[in-house]
């Protein structure tokens, strides 16, 4: 369907999971394939994000994969690439229930007038339709902060999305900057490879020994919708979550790879001035509570911080006169910017839906817009997570049916 002759019930725009759910409960809504909804997909395959990540991320360092609904995933090989894993498994649930997925479709903007929204996408084509169910996620939208100097900083710069093997940064000195899982897993990986790393978080890492039942997802999911209910824009995932401090993990921490080393204040041409201690790694900052608890003698990461490998570096004088900490500057050749992404959401902005902080304000069912009535998000605040993005696509798929 390549014109706006036809009248759909819904649009679909994302083909992953949380994409996938909802056109899944369409179908089981009765809502007909191809003539009553289409999933639009800005990719070339099935998988959406997962089929671009890193070769390296084996399926058991993801994070775990939630079953789209109807078929289980099973138990995949741990060590074949997730990628792989996803993509495989994605695009099984789209053949065994025949869904209408078209791709590669780049949409470029929605627009709505008198009761009917309008797709359009780069090439022209153009859809319209009764509800509009947005998937697009956030691999999309890199988000990169600004720093002073990050402009003339010489050495290579990347961002999570941009990175695809550890062995590319063998011998190389790498700058880590973030504070979630991602940058857990590049320290982890990078270091094996034979990089020399440094990690930089705002803030000590926010390390969690909670276990992680089912009372904690919902108080995860709790926290995040009382902004988007508000139209504040979700925090990251790591804010919501915290770090789990799983073996792995914890065995980074004892080696001193885990470690933070402060936060960065600047970069310079060949390195970045980081606002701690000191590079010798006599003394490190504050790792947090739950950390620093670990890492205390008698803990299971006892003496950990007394094998921080030392650093090359220097003193710096201080960034301002209103910031008279101690700064140092360590050399680096290369910045990995693990600082996440935003919302895809830019193709939405005919529909005036975002609040001035740049959120949008959600009813408290978490996927109804509450400025455009017919228009869901769903992968987007509480749903970002596969689990979440399930239970959100089903969701708005009733709604949307409830609206027809």
């Amino acid at each position: 369907m390549t014109s706006t002759e036809e009248l759909l019930d819904a649009v679909v725009i994302g083909a992953g999971q949380a994409g996938l759910s909802a056109a899944g409960q369409l179908l089981r809504k009765r809502v007909e394939p191809g003539t009553g909804f289409v999933v639009l997909d800005a990719n070339d395959g099935p998988g959406g994000a997962w089929r671009h990540r890193w070769d390296a991320l084996t399926f058991d360092a993801a994070h775990g994969i939630h079953d789209l609904p109807g078929m289980p995933l099973g138990t995949p090989d741990p060590r074949e690439p997730a990628s792989r894993v996803v993509s495989r498994y994605y695009g099984a649930y789209e053949e065994q229930l025949a869904l209408p997925v078209i791709r590669p479709v780049d949409v470029r903007s929605v627009d709505h007038l008198q009761g009917v929204f309008t797709v359009t996408a780069a090439d022209g084509r153009q859809w319209r339709a009764r509800t509009v169910i947005n998937a697009t996620g956030t691999w999309d939208s890199p988000y990169v902060p600004y720093y002073p100097g990050i402009a003339e900083f010489t050495g290579r710069q990347l961002h999570t999305r941009g990175f695809t093997a550890a062995q590319d940064f063998t011998g190389r000195s790498v700058l880590v900057v973030g504070g979630g899982t991602s940058a857990l897993q590049f320290l982890l990986q990078l270091h094996e490879a034979g990089a020399t790393t440094v990690w930089t978080t705002r803030r000590a890492p926010d390390w969690t020994d909670r276990f992680l039942d089912a009372s904690w997802g919902v108080d995860v999911e709790s926290s995040v919708s009382a902004r988007t209910t508000m139209g504040l824009p979700p925090l990251s995932v790591v804010a919501a979550t915290g770090l789990p401090v799983t073996e792995q993990y914890l065995a980074g921490i004892a080696a001193g790879v885990l470690v933070s080393r402060g936060p960065l204040r600047r970069i310079t041409p060949g390195g970045a001035v980081l606002d701690g201690p000191g590079p010798d790694g006599g003394r490190v900052p504050s790792q947090g509570d739950v950390a620093d608890r670990l890492l205390a003698p008698g803990g299971p990461a006892s003496g950990g911080l007394d094998r921080v490998p030392a650093l090359t570096g220097r003193a710096c004088t201080a960034v301002s006169s209103e910031d008279p900490l101690t700064t140092w500057e360590t050399p680096v050749d290369t910045i990995l910017w693990a600082t996440g992404f935003r919302a895809s959401l830019d193709h939405l902005s005919p529909l005036h839906v975002r609040e001035r902080g740049r959120g949008v304000r959600m009813e408290r069912d978490g996927v109804t817009v509450a400025k455009m009535p017919g228009l869901f998000l769903v992968g987007y605040g509480a749903s970002a997570s596969t689990i979440g993005a399930t239970r959100a696509g089903r969701r708005a798929a009733v709604q949307a049916a409830a609206c027809l």
